[in-house]
């Protein structure tokens, strides 16, 4: 049994410790907002934070974060500054990568509140996104700084 936090919900997990986080949030715990997209930590679609760390979650192992707190796109509610800005701002096209992009924001915005441009472009490198909504994601990132 794997014991951890997800969205302020403590889980009981019973599952193999070596399940990468993300089939655990979106099939044991059925929150599907986490995509998948490459399984190999390289796009971004799987973020999430783990102990307020962005983190991708389709490679890291189940044992790896028994005792943690995670926090998936569902757990910043619906009225967090970066979903605003990205709503105001108009960002996503088809949407896929949002999820792993807003956390990866977030997380950003938490450590930085008044990020500069050096900083975002390194917080939200690896972050890809099939439509080239890049700068639109910097605007929000920018607009929610202003907002948070």
């Amino acid at each position: 049994m794997i014991e951890l936090t997800i969205n302020g919900k403590m889980h009981r997990l019973d599952a193999d410790p070596d399940m990468p986080l993300l089939w655990a949030i979106r099939d044991i715990a059925g929150l599907t907002g986490t995509k998948y997209g490459c399984g190999v930590a390289q796009c971004g679609a799987c973020t999430v934070h783990v102990d307020g760390v962005a983190t991708r979650a389709c490679v890291l192992p189940l044992e790896a974060v028994a005792g943690s707190t995670i926090t998936t796109i569902e757990g910043l509610g619906g009225d967090h500054p970066v979903q605003k800005a990205w709503i105001e701002q108009q960002v996503p096209q088809c949407g896929y990568c949002q999820s792993g992009q807003i956390m990866s924001a977030a997380a950003l915005l938490a450590e930085t509140p008044k990020p500069s441009d050096a900083e975002i472009d390194a917080a939200m490198d690896g972050n890809l996104c099939r439509c080239g909504t890049y700068p639109r994601i910097k605007t929000a990132i920018k607009r929610a700084a202003g907002i948070a």
